[in-house]
């Protein structure tokens, strides 16, 4: 038999990367944080209740319009312990040099991620660096791991939503991948600038506004519907979602349009989805609306009931369809 072999899309977020974690990781390393398969592993200790993370950043090219891959770093991992309810403490960095990187585009990267470790209120604490030969990496990857204290009382997670929830977004999808992609492909396009930043003040305003927020999850690889449907699987509850309402700026749609790419399967670094009680949905669209992050925030369906974890997406044209993890031709080394 021909020897399977890890592909691409095993990195992208949607159904490979799913069955991934379901053969290998999960089984091999099941415990009873892990399963959870959350944004975050939440513990306790000293009185206290804190929030893991860690993440990898590949992203290519390292330098895109409206960021780097320094300041993607801090974003991504301080984005995915706020939406666990932590408030971010400290990061971690890890560096893959390959032979011959530049010496200025280093320091570009490091000023960036301290600049973005600053504007988000966290502390780098810890770190490491490795060379490898010229050739067996592709300029620099960095790893990195977080750490933050949780002081909302609400469990937030995927197993916390509940029928009727309101689903919630911050703004326009796929405005990360679109920049990436004009960038990678040399397109002729309007200026497009990735959304990559630090969520965590955000989020408190969120949870200021509200008892009653179940789940957030920061919307990246595999997009709008991937976010979705990984959650919609966790909780076993189905969505109805309006295509006609989902924010998506002309620019970002036409590139989209133009590479032949579903704008809701495209990745963000600075939008996340919010589920909480519909009782409480316009407060918490108006909290999100009052900060520079949300203006263009809106509620895009809500959950209907327990089920199989089916997602339908009501079209602009009135039909319904079900959407389902990504597949195929995603956008590789997006983040």
């Amino acid at each position: 038999m021909k020897e399977r072999k890890i592909l691409l899309e095993h990195g992208s977020g949607g159904r490979l990367s799913h069955e991934l974690i379901q053969e290998i990781f999960l089984p091999l390393l099941r415990n009873e944080y892990l399963e959870k398969l959350e944004d975050g592993a939440v513990f306790t200790g000293g009185g206290g209740r804190y929030c893991f993370t860690t993440d990898s950043f590949v992203v290519s090219p390292v330098f895109f319009p409206g960021g780097d891959i320094g300041s993607l770093a801090v974003h991504g991992t301080v984005n995915d312990l706020a939406v666990m309810g932590a408030r971010p403490l400290y990061l971690s960095a890890g560096f893959i040099l390959e032979e011959g990187f530049p010496f200025d585009a280093l320091t570009t990267i490091v000023c960036s991620m301290a600049d973005a470790a600053s504007r988000a209120g966290v502390t780098v604490v810890a770190g490491d660096t490795k060379v490898v030969p010229r050739g067996a990496a592709d300029g620099i990857f960095i790893t990195t791991s977080g750490i933050g204290v949780i002081e909302y009382r609400r469990n937030l997670s995927a197993g916390s939503v509940r029928p009727g929830d309101a689903v919630i977004v911050n703004g326009t999808m796929g405005d990360h991948g679109a920049a990436i992609l004009v960038v990678r492909e040399g397109l002729r396009a309007a200026a497009l600038v990735s959304d990559s930043a630090p969520l965590n003040e955000l989020v408190a305003c969120i949870l200021a506004a509200s008892p009653n927020v179940h789940c957030m999850r920061d919307i990246t690889r595999g997009g709008l519907t991937g976010i979705l449907k990984e959650i919609a699987l966790s909780a076993r509850m189905d969505m109805m979602i309006e295509e006609a309402v989902i924010p998506v700026a002309p620019e970002v749609r036409g590139v989209c349009e133009m590479l032949g790419l579903d704008v809701l399967t495209i990745a963000n670094e600075g939008k996340l989805a919010v589920f909480c009680a519909m009782e409480d949905a316009a407060q918490v669209l108006t909290a999100i609306k009052d900060h520079p992050l949300g203006r263009n925030a809106t509620m895009i369906g809500r959950v209907e009931a327990k089920g199989t974890g089916r997602v339908i997406l009501k079209t602009h044209f009135g039909g319904l369809r079900e959407v389902d993890l990504p597949s195929g031709e995603l956008v590789p080394r997006i983040c």
